[in-house]
């Protein structure tokens, strides 16, 4: 999903004159639109499955990470203990 500047940078004028296309454009290249004011960017549209995706992403990578810190931090489990608080 590398954003193309030719395509993927756009005046809010833009949007307002076609705001269908501007949308279409997010969902259909799956990358990010850069809405611009005055040359400076002031607002992105993207498509509601990659949002989603890229979300659902972040949450896992996030999940990861503190399951990492915890497990620096010696905060650890054993497996047999878990099985059975799960009731496995």
């Amino acid at each position: 999903m590398q954003t193309k500047f030719s395509e993927d940078i756009i005046p809010l004028s833009d949007l307002k004159v076609n705001p269908g296309k501007v949308v279409n454009h997010a969902k259909d290249t799956h990358r990010p639109v850069l809405l611009t004011s005055r040359g400076r960017g002031v607002a992105v549209v993207q498509g509601l499955d990659d949002y989603e995706r890229i979300k659902e992403e972040l949450e896992f990578v996030k999940a990861i990470t503190q399951g990492l810190m915890e497990i620096k931090e010696g905060e650890t489990a054993d497996i047999n203990d878990v099985k059975k608080k799960l009731g496995l």
